[in-house]
C-alpha cells in the first residue's frame, strides 16, 4: 500500500487523485493533506481519509479548522511549515504537488531532499527553479513523475527509446477559449469568457494561463528540466481536440505520440502507480468516431506569454521566476476585474524587462527575484489601472 501526502487536496488535481484513491482503497493510503481556504471540503476529505496530519496557510484556518473537525482529529499544521512537514516529515512514498503557483516550491523541494518520490502537477516548481530542483533529485535519487497531461505523454511516449535518438518534443495545447479571435477580439475580453475553458474543467488560475497560452510557456519550460532538452527543441501545436496530448520526434522521422479523452485522472493514476497502470471508469477514446485532428501554429501577435516563456528560459537565471511571477499577479489583478485581458502580457514583459537576472543555483535569489517580481508587478498594475489600449 503506498502512503501519499496531497498537497492541494481541495484543487481539481487533488480531487482527482483522491477519486483515483477512492476506486482503488487497497493500493493507497492518505497520510497528510494541505490545502488552502475550501476548509469545508477539507473537513469532508478528513472524514473520509482520515489523514494523520494536515496544513491550511495559516493560523486562523488552522484555528478554524481544528474546531470545525474537533477532538481526535489529525494534527493541525499552518504556513509553509506545515506544508514542509506534510511533504518531507510524514512517513510517506509519495508526494502528490498540487498547489498552484510559487507556494508549491519549497514543499515540493523539500519531499524531493528528504528521498520522496514526486509526483508533479505544480508546474511553477520547475519554472522558478528547475536547476535547483532537478539538481536535489539527483542527489537524493528519487523519482519525479509528470502529472500534466501534456508531460505525462511525452514521459510515456519517451519509454522505450534512446533519449539520443530524440529530435525535438512537441507540446499540444488546446488554444483555449480565444484560439480563434483577432487582437482586436481581445481587446474586450472578461474573466467569465477566459473562464469558459471549451475542452478542460481547471483552476481558475490555470484557466486563464491556458486563455493568455501562458500555461504552454510554463510547460516549455517545465519539459526543458523534467526531459533535459533544449529549449529551441521544444515546439508547441495548437490541437483544438486535446486527443494527442503531446507528441515525441525522433531523427528517423519517427513520431510517437500519446492519445486519450481529456481527463486528468489517466495520467495522474500513471504517476502514482508507474510502471504499472490501473483500470480507471473512464469512457475509452472511440477512434472511429474521431472525423479530424487538426494542428496549427500559435498566433504569437495574440498570445505573446508563449513568446515571452521562451525569450525567460533562454535568459535563464533568476528569469523564469521572475516571469512566473508577474504572471500570478497579473492573472489575479485580471480575475479582479482591475486590468484588461491583453493588460496580462504587457506586465508580464515589462517586469522582466527590468529584471537584473543573476544566478539560480540556490533558494535565496529565487526567492528574493520573486518577491522582487511581486512587488513590481503590483506596482505597474497600479500604473495602468483605468488606462484603455487601442
Amino acid at each position: 500500500m503506498k502512503r501519499l501526502a496531497i498537497l492541494g487536496s481541495t484543487g481539481s488535481i487533488g480531487v482527482s487523485t483522491l477519486e483515483i484513491v477512492t476506486e482503488y482503497p487497497n493500493h493507497f493510503r492518505i497520510v497528510a493533506l494541505t490545502a488552502g481556504r475550501n476548509l469545508a471540503l477539507l473537513e469532508e476529505q478528513i472524514v473520509r481519509f482520515r489523514p494523520e496530519v494536515v496544513a491550511v496557510p495559516d493560523q486562523e484556518n488552522a484555528q478554524r479548522l481544528k474546531e470545525r473537525i474537533g477532538a481526535g482529529g489529525p494534527r493541525v499544521l499552518c504556513g509553509t511549515e506545515g506544508l514542509i512537514e506534510c511533504a518531507a516529515g510524514s512517513p510517506v512514498d509519495m508526494v502528490v504537488s498540487a498547489i498552484v503557483g510559487a507556494a508549491g516550491l519549497e514543499p515540493t523541494l523539500a519531499a524531493i531532499e528528504a528521498g520522496r518520490d514526486v509526483a508533479l502537477a505544480n508546474k511553477e516548481t520547475l519554472v522558478i527553479a528547475g536547476e535547483l530542483v532537478m539538481a536535489a533529485v539527483a542527489r537524493s535519487g528519487c523519482r519525479l513523475f509528470p502529472v500534466d497531461s501534456e508531460h505525462s505523454a511525452i514521459f510515456q511516449s519517451l519509454e522505450g527509446h534512446r533519449k539520443s535518438d530524440v529530435r525535438r518534443l512537441i507540446l499540444t495545447a488546446s488554444g483555449g477559449p480565444f484560439r480563434n479571435w483577432s487582437l482586436d477580439d481581445l481587446q474586450d475580453v472578461t474573466p467569465q469568457d477566459a473562464l469558459a475553458h471549451p475542452n478542460w474543467t481547471m483552476g481558475r488560475k490555470i484557466t486563464i494561463d491556458s486563455a493568455t497560452m501562458m500555461n504552454k510557456g510554463l510547460e516549455v519550460i517545465e519539459a526543458h528540466w523534467l526531459f533535459d532538452v533544449p529549449v529551441d527543441d521544444i515546439a508547441v501545436h495548437i490541437h483544438p481536440e486535446s486527443i494527442v496530448h503531446s507528441m515525441v520526434e525522433y531523427v528517423d522521422g519517427a513520431l510517437i505520440a500519446q492519445l486519450g479523452i481529456p481527463d486528468m485522472k489517466t495520467p495522474i493514476a500513471y504517476a502514482l502507480t508507474y510502471p504499472e497502470r490501473l483500470t480507471l471508469n473512464l469512457p475509452a477514446l472511440d477512434l472511429c468516431r474521431l472525423s479530424q485532428l487538426n494542428f496549427a501554429v500559435p498566433n504569437s501577435q495574440c498570445f505573446p506569454c508563449l513568446g515571452l516563456a521562451y525569450d525567460a528560459i533562454r535568459r535563464g537565471g533568476t528569469t523564469p521566476a521572475v516571469l512566473n511571477a508577474a504572471n500570478e499577479l497579473a492573472v489575479e489583478a485580471f480575475l479582479q476585474e482591475k486590468i484588461a485581458f491583453l493588460d496580462i502580457p504587457r506586465i508580464i514583459g515589462k517586469v522582466v524587462a527590468m529584471h537584473i537576472n543573476t544566478e539560480a543555483s540556490s533558494l535565496e535569489p529565487i526567492l528574493a527575484a520573486d518577491m522582487w517580481a511581486r512587488q513590481t508587478a503590483q506596482s505597474v498594475i497600479h500604473e495602468i489601472q483605468g488606462v484603455s489600449y487601442a
